[in-house]
């Protein structure tokens, strides 16, 4: 859960340079958000990866 959360964080402190790129076309914001959505994309394939783990192992139980 604790990833979960993180994702969370991350998609919040985001939304403010979303804004600035989209409706003021700030660049630099730009590229804050580009990083910000490459660290949510690596954060949910170890979430997806987390989830099935214990999917699995609860199925040998």
């Amino acid at each position: 859960m604790k990833k979960f959360e993180e994702l969370k964080n991350i998609v919040l402190a985001a939304e403010e340079d979303a804004k600035k790129f989209y409706e003021k076309d700030n660049q630099a914001a730009g590229t804050r958000l580009r990083k910000a959505m490459q660290q949510l994309k690596e954060l949910a394939h170890e979430i997806r990866k987390e989830v099935q783990d214990i999917k699995n192992s609860k199925k040998g139980a």
